[in-house]
């Protein structure tokens, strides 16, 4: 997983592998220089979250009613 680059993963794949990353880097059971490249990913890996869910938010949409009828969509007013 970890050889994947961040920008082909989908956000459930790049959660999981955050919550790995987070979970090794709170185990202090890691050598420094391994600690740096797992922040280092890890780091990748929030970006990459937190860019999968601002497009999953544009992408939901409210559906409008008119006289009861659906009449349309409008963009999510979160």
């Amino acid at each position: 997983m970890a050889d994947t680059p961040v920008s082909e993963m989908n956000f459930e794949t790049a959660m999981a592998e955050l919550e790995k990353v987070v979970g090794q880097l709170e185990s202090s059971q890691v050598a420094l220089e391994d600690s740096i490249k797992l922040y280092d990913r890890g780091a990748e890996l929030k970006k990459h979250c937190e860019k999968k869910l601002a497009e999953a938010e544009e992408k939901i949409a409210q559906i409008t009613l008119a006289a009861g009828k659906p009449d349309g969509l409008k963009p999510f007013e979160g």
